[in-house]
């Protein structure tokens, strides 16, 4: 089976000052793709940019600012504005708590976040991949889409929404060449449970405490293969877990020595 290049395509990554971002970044990078990288963190998309060896653009992006994100890709410079690859990557969980007793605003911050900012950017970006003829969609969900857990029903909403929106695209570009795919990992040790638990840093570590999650590195190396598939193929979605996951709540966990 032939593998797809990626010497000189155009990468798009939104959330990529960390995370699975990051790690996308370097793999596509290591691949030598030209890159076009998306965070509120300026400052650390400059540290990793001198880290990376390739062209890469950059830009400072809160993906729940529509106005922002349609200007961002208007003002792509011209060695950046053919996209070929959109990895829709940010995203972010707030608070475990049961509906009822949920902030409102930390639902405002998902929904704005992992929802209407994923559709800000792909419909930025689409169009040009739909002209071209040509392009890849990689949504990154989570298995949240697939089980929804207790004290989650905002986030897994949201990913439940990813899920629906990636299937619903496939369907509107049949007909086209443009590639659809969702890459939905479960435990993965990023600073996702720091985010969710507004900075408790003790608390977001218990989560790993006693099993080994996925990391970065590994989710990225799905989305390599998804995009380098032969141009006939399209993996619809990809899930991925730790060996010691089962559902995002169903974790084994090893008896940590001298802790009873």
């Amino acid at each position: 089976m032939s593998r797809i290049s990626l010497h000189d395509r155009v990468v798009f990554i939104t959330g990529a000052s960390s995370g699975i971002g990051r790690a996308c970044a370097r793999a596509f990078a290591a691949e030598g793709a030209r890159l076009v990288l998306a965070a509120r963190r300026a400052e650390r998309l400059h540290a990793l940019a001198e880290t990376l060896g390739v062209p890469a653009h950059l830009i400072q992006l809160d993906v729940r600012d529509r106005r922002a994100v349609f200007q961002a890709v208007e003002a792509l410079p011209p060695d950046f504005r053919e996209v070929d690859i959109l990895v829709n990557n940010a995203g972010l969980s707030r608070g475990l708590e049961k509906l009822y007793e949920g902030d409102v605003d930390d639902w405002e911050e998902m929904i704005d976040t992992n929802v209407k900012g994923l559709l800000y950017v792909t419909r930025a970006i689409l169009p040009g991949m739909v002209a071209r003829q040509r392009g890849h969609i990689v949504n990154i969900g989570s298995v949240a889409g697939h089980y929804a857990y207790q004290n989650g029903a905002v986030y897994c909403a949201t990913k439940a929404a990813v899920k629906s929106l990636t299937e619903s695209l496939k369907q509107d570009l049949l007909g086209t060449p443009i590639r659809v795919t969702s890459v939905d990992p479960g435990l993965v040790e990023t600073e996702f449970s720091i985010v969710r638990f507004h900075g408790d840093v003790e608390r977001a570590r218990k989560v790993y405490e006693g099993v080994k999650p996925m990391t970065p590195e590994d989710v990225a190396e799905a989305v390599l293969f998804c995009v380098t598939r032969p141009p006939h193929v399209n993996i619809n979605f990809l899930m991925m877990m730790a060996v010691g996951q089962s559902t995002p709540t169903t974790v084994y966990r090893q008896p940590i020595p001298g802790v009873q």
